[in-house]
Protein backbone atom coordinates (compact mmCIF):
# COMPACT_ATOMS: atom_id res chain seq x y z
CA UNK A 1 0.00 0.00 0.00
CA UNK A 2 3.33 2.59 0.62
CA UNK A 3 4.40 1.06 -2.67
CA UNK A 4 1.08 2.30 -4.57
CA UNK A 5 0.95 5.42 -2.74
CA UNK A 6 4.38 6.45 -4.04
CA UNK A 7 3.50 5.62 -7.35
CA UNK A 8 0.69 7.48 -7.75
CA UNK A 9 2.55 10.19 -6.58
CA UNK A 10 4.87 9.78 -9.26
CA UNK A 11 1.64 9.88 -11.41
CA UNK A 12 0.33 12.83 -10.40
CA UNK A 13 4.28 14.46 -10.77
CA UNK A 14 3.49 13.44 -14.57
CA UNK A 15 0.53 14.62 -15.26
CA UNK A 16 1.71 18.40 -14.00
CA UNK A 17 3.87 18.40 -16.74
CA UNK A 18 1.60 17.39 -19.36
CA UNK A 19 -0.49 20.09 -18.16
CA UNK A 20 1.84 23.07 -17.85
CA UNK A 21 3.25 21.71 -21.37
CA UNK A 22 -0.36 21.36 -23.09
CA UNK A 23 -0.69 25.14 -21.08
CA UNK A 24 2.53 26.16 -23.04
CA UNK A 25 1.42 24.95 -26.28
CA UNK A 26 -2.45 26.70 -26.16
CA UNK A 27 -0.62 29.98 -25.08
CA UNK A 28 1.47 29.74 -28.30
CA UNK A 29 -1.73 28.67 -30.45
CA UNK A 30 -1.18 31.89 -32.78
CA UNK A 31 2.42 32.64 -32.25
CA UNK A 32 4.32 33.08 -35.95
CA UNK A 33 6.71 29.72 -36.42
CA UNK A 34 6.00 28.22 -33.03
CA UNK A 35 6.54 24.22 -32.26
CA UNK A 36 4.52 22.29 -30.01
CA UNK A 37 6.33 20.37 -27.44
CA UNK A 38 5.11 16.76 -25.97
CA UNK A 39 6.65 15.33 -22.94
CA UNK A 40 7.47 11.87 -22.88
CA UNK A 41 7.59 9.43 -19.80
CA UNK A 42 9.30 6.22 -18.82
CA UNK A 43 8.57 3.59 -15.97
CA UNK A 44 10.69 3.19 -13.28
CA UNK A 45 12.26 0.28 -10.96
CA UNK A 46 10.27 -2.92 -10.58
CA UNK A 47 10.31 -4.94 -7.39
CA UNK A 48 11.49 -8.48 -8.71
CA UNK A 49 9.16 -11.18 -6.36
CA UNK A 50 9.57 -13.91 -8.71
CA UNK A 51 11.74 -14.00 -11.86
CA UNK A 52 10.58 -15.26 -14.66
CA UNK A 53 11.69 -18.75 -15.74
CA UNK A 54 12.58 -19.94 -12.31
CA UNK A 55 12.46 -23.65 -11.80
CA UNK A 56 9.78 -24.91 -10.20
CA UNK A 57 9.65 -28.36 -7.75
CA UNK A 58 8.30 -30.57 -10.40
CA UNK A 59 11.11 -29.90 -12.95
CA UNK A 60 9.07 -26.73 -14.87
CA UNK A 61 9.96 -23.34 -15.05
CA UNK A 62 7.82 -20.23 -13.82
CA UNK A 63 5.89 -18.47 -17.10
CA UNK A 64 5.60 -15.13 -16.12
CA UNK A 65 7.08 -14.14 -12.86
CA UNK A 66 5.74 -11.64 -10.85
CA UNK A 67 7.14 -7.87 -10.93
CA UNK A 68 5.68 -4.50 -9.05
CA UNK A 69 6.58 -1.42 -10.87
CA UNK A 70 7.28 1.73 -8.68
CA UNK A 71 5.69 4.27 -10.74
CA UNK A 72 7.04 6.84 -13.70
CA UNK A 73 9.53 9.77 -14.29
CA UNK A 74 9.90 12.13 -17.68
CA UNK A 75 12.76 11.52 -19.58
CA UNK A 76 12.00 14.58 -22.17
CA UNK A 77 9.65 17.53 -23.39
CA UNK A 78 10.57 17.10 -26.59
CA UNK A 79 9.65 19.90 -29.40
CA UNK A 80 7.64 18.30 -33.08
CA UNK A 81 8.80 20.05 -36.02
CA UNK A 82 5.80 19.71 -38.10
CA UNK A 83 4.90 22.23 -40.93
CA UNK A 84 2.29 24.72 -39.34
CA UNK A 85 -0.43 26.25 -41.30
CA UNK A 86 0.58 29.26 -43.85
CA UNK A 87 -0.97 32.67 -43.43
CA UNK A 88 -0.13 34.76 -46.59
CA UNK A 89 0.24 38.63 -45.57
CA UNK A 90 0.94 40.03 -48.73
CA UNK A 91 4.11 41.83 -46.84
CA UNK A 92 7.33 41.80 -49.64
CA UNK A 93 9.42 40.54 -46.20
CA UNK A 94 7.15 38.39 -44.74
CA UNK A 95 9.11 35.24 -45.69
CA UNK A 96 8.52 31.48 -44.61
CA UNK A 97 10.17 28.32 -45.33
CA UNK A 98 8.29 25.30 -46.93
CA UNK A 99 9.99 22.06 -45.45
CA UNK A 100 12.90 21.41 -43.58
CA UNK A 101 15.02 24.65 -42.14
CA UNK A 102 15.77 27.46 -40.20
CA UNK A 103 16.19 31.27 -40.42
CA UNK A 104 19.92 32.36 -38.99
CA UNK A 105 19.88 35.80 -36.63
CA UNK A 106 22.84 36.94 -34.90
CA UNK A 107 21.93 38.51 -31.53
CA UNK A 108 23.19 41.79 -30.16
CA UNK A 109 25.58 40.06 -28.38
CA UNK A 110 27.08 37.82 -31.02
CA UNK A 111 25.15 34.89 -30.31
CA UNK A 112 23.79 32.61 -33.77
CA UNK A 113 19.77 31.72 -32.99
CA UNK A 114 17.85 30.08 -35.54
CA UNK A 115 13.98 31.04 -36.41
CA UNK A 116 11.14 29.95 -38.30
CA UNK A 117 9.73 32.72 -37.77
CA UNK A 118 9.77 35.13 -41.10
CA UNK A 119 8.58 37.87 -39.54
CA UNK A 120 10.95 40.62 -40.91
CA UNK A 121 11.55 44.22 -41.43
CA UNK A 122 13.98 46.74 -42.53
CA UNK A 123 15.88 49.03 -39.59
CA UNK A 124 17.02 52.54 -40.52
CA UNK A 125 20.41 51.35 -42.43
CA UNK A 126 17.87 48.99 -44.58
CA UNK A 127 19.05 45.63 -43.03
CA UNK A 128 16.71 42.69 -42.84
CA UNK A 129 16.09 42.46 -39.27
CA UNK A 130 13.64 40.56 -36.85
CA UNK A 131 11.21 42.51 -34.33
CA UNK A 132 14.21 42.80 -31.92
CA UNK A 133 16.16 44.45 -34.71
CA UNK A 134 18.19 40.95 -35.08
CA UNK A 135 19.66 40.82 -37.99
CA UNK A 136 18.69 37.98 -40.64
CA UNK A 137 22.78 36.46 -41.89
CA UNK A 138 24.10 37.09 -43.74
CA UNK A 139 23.73 40.66 -43.54
CA UNK A 140 21.22 42.43 -46.42
CA UNK A 141 21.20 45.81 -46.71
CA UNK A 142 18.06 46.85 -49.09
CA UNK A 143 18.51 50.13 -50.86
CA UNK A 144 17.28 53.26 -49.75
CA UNK A 145 15.47 53.87 -53.30
CA UNK A 146 14.23 50.65 -53.70
CA UNK A 147 10.40 50.34 -54.62
CA UNK A 148 10.44 46.33 -54.83
CA UNK A 149 11.90 43.36 -53.73
CA UNK A 150 11.80 39.64 -55.01
CA UNK A 151 12.55 36.47 -53.16
CA UNK A 152 12.74 33.96 -54.94
CA UNK A 153 12.01 30.27 -53.50
CA UNK A 154 15.85 29.38 -53.88
CA UNK A 155 16.32 32.78 -51.50
CA UNK A 156 17.96 34.60 -54.16
CA UNK A 157 16.79 38.29 -53.39
CA UNK A 158 16.62 40.98 -56.25
CA UNK A 159 15.57 44.92 -55.07
CA UNK A 160 14.54 47.03 -57.86
CA UNK A 161 13.96 50.50 -58.75
CA UNK A 162 10.98 52.38 -59.50
CA UNK A 163 12.23 51.96 -63.05
CA UNK A 164 12.72 48.64 -62.92
CA UNK A 165 16.60 48.63 -62.52
CA UNK A 166 18.36 46.43 -59.91
CA UNK A 167 19.88 47.73 -57.09
CA UNK A 168 21.80 45.37 -55.01
CA UNK A 169 20.91 41.45 -55.03
CA UNK A 170 21.79 38.66 -52.67
CA UNK A 171 20.64 35.40 -51.22
CA UNK A 172 19.07 34.23 -48.10
CA UNK A 173 20.36 30.66 -46.90
CA UNK A 174 18.71 27.83 -45.26
CA UNK A 175 19.98 26.10 -41.73
CA UNK A 176 18.95 22.37 -41.23
CA UNK A 177 20.27 20.05 -38.36
CA UNK A 178 20.86 16.62 -38.07
CA UNK A 179 18.66 16.72 -34.70
CA UNK A 180 15.61 19.27 -34.72
CA UNK A 181 14.28 17.92 -31.99
CA UNK A 182 18.13 18.56 -29.98
CA UNK A 183 18.08 22.25 -30.54
CA UNK A 184 17.42 24.16 -27.76
CA UNK A 185 14.80 26.87 -27.43
CA UNK A 186 15.72 30.41 -25.87
CA UNK A 187 11.96 31.96 -26.31
CA UNK A 188 11.74 34.71 -28.80
CA UNK A 189 10.64 31.84 -30.91
CA UNK A 190 14.65 31.09 -31.31
CA UNK A 191 17.28 27.92 -31.18
CA UNK A 192 20.13 27.50 -30.56
CA UNK A 193 22.92 24.54 -31.28
CA UNK A 194 23.41 22.09 -29.22
CA UNK A 195 25.93 18.75 -29.27
CA UNK A 196 22.52 17.07 -29.14
CA UNK A 197 21.48 18.88 -32.49
CA UNK A 198 24.63 18.86 -34.33
CA UNK A 199 26.07 21.67 -35.75
CA UNK A 200 23.88 24.07 -37.98
CA UNK A 201 24.55 22.78 -41.99
CA UNK A 202 24.46 25.58 -44.18
CA UNK A 203 22.52 25.35 -47.54
CA UNK A 204 20.58 26.38 -50.59
CA UNK A 205 17.02 26.61 -50.28
CA UNK A 206 15.00 24.22 -52.45
CA UNK A 207 17.99 21.63 -53.04
CA UNK A 208 18.27 18.29 -51.20
CA UNK A 209 16.67 18.56 -47.96
CA UNK A 210 16.48 22.19 -47.55
CA UNK A 211 12.98 24.06 -47.71
CA UNK A 212 12.24 26.33 -50.33
CA UNK A 213 11.00 30.32 -49.44
CA UNK A 214 7.73 31.71 -49.72
CA UNK A 215 7.73 35.24 -49.75
CA UNK A 216 4.87 37.09 -48.29
CA UNK A 217 3.39 34.24 -46.05
CA UNK A 218 3.87 33.19 -42.52
CA UNK A 219 3.81 30.00 -40.72
CA UNK A 220 1.31 29.72 -37.78
CA UNK A 221 1.91 27.46 -34.88
CA UNK A 222 1.82 23.87 -35.89
CA UNK A 223 -0.50 23.37 -32.38
CA UNK A 224 -3.96 22.12 -32.66
CA UNK A 225 -5.97 23.31 -30.31
CA UNK A 226 -8.72 20.98 -30.24
CA UNK A 227 -5.61 18.10 -29.70
CA UNK A 228 -4.02 20.17 -26.96
CA UNK A 229 -7.47 20.14 -25.15
CA UNK A 230 -8.18 16.62 -25.65
CA UNK A 231 -4.64 16.05 -24.02
CA UNK A 232 -5.45 18.30 -20.93
CA UNK A 233 -8.62 16.38 -20.19
CA UNK A 234 -6.56 12.81 -20.41
CA UNK A 235 -4.10 14.96 -18.32
CA UNK A 236 -6.71 16.47 -15.86
CA UNK A 237 -8.61 12.36 -15.45
CA UNK A 238 -5.17 11.08 -15.09
CA UNK A 239 -4.29 13.11 -11.82
CA UNK A 240 -7.37 12.55 -10.62
CA UNK A 241 -7.29 8.93 -11.09
CA UNK A 242 -3.34 8.88 -9.28
CA UNK A 243 -5.02 10.91 -6.49
CA UNK A 244 -7.60 8.24 -5.83
CA UNK A 245 -4.92 5.59 -5.88
CA UNK A 246 -3.10 7.88 -2.93
CA UNK A 247 -6.56 8.06 -1.44
CA UNK A 248 -6.97 4.55 -1.56
CA UNK A 249 -4.15 3.22 -0.26
CA UNK A 250 -4.92 5.52 2.98
CA UNK A 251 -8.05 3.94 3.03
CA UNK A 252 -6.66 0.53 2.95
CA UNK A 253 -3.99 1.67 5.56
CA UNK A 254 -6.39 3.07 7.58
CA UNK A 255 -8.39 -0.24 7.91
CA UNK A 256 -5.05 -1.77 9.17
CA UNK A 257 -4.33 0.00 11.47
CA UNK A 258 -7.51 -0.32 13.39
CA UNK A 259 -7.10 -4.12 13.54
CA UNK A 260 -4.68 -3.34 17.08
CA UNK A 261 -7.57 -0.94 18.09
Amino acid sequence: MIRAMWSAATGMNAQELVIDTVGNNLANVSTTGFKKSRANFEDLFYATYRDKGTATSTGGTVPVGIQVGLGTAPTSVQKIFLQGDYIETKNELDLTIEGNGFFQLMTDDGQEVYTRDGSFNKDSDGYIVNSRGERLQPDFAIPADTASITIAKNGDITCLSSGGDTLATGQIPIYIFTNPAGLKSIGKNEYVATPSSGDAIQGVAGTQNYGTIAQGYLENSNVDAIEEMINMIVGQRAYEMNSKTIQTASAMLQVVSNLAR
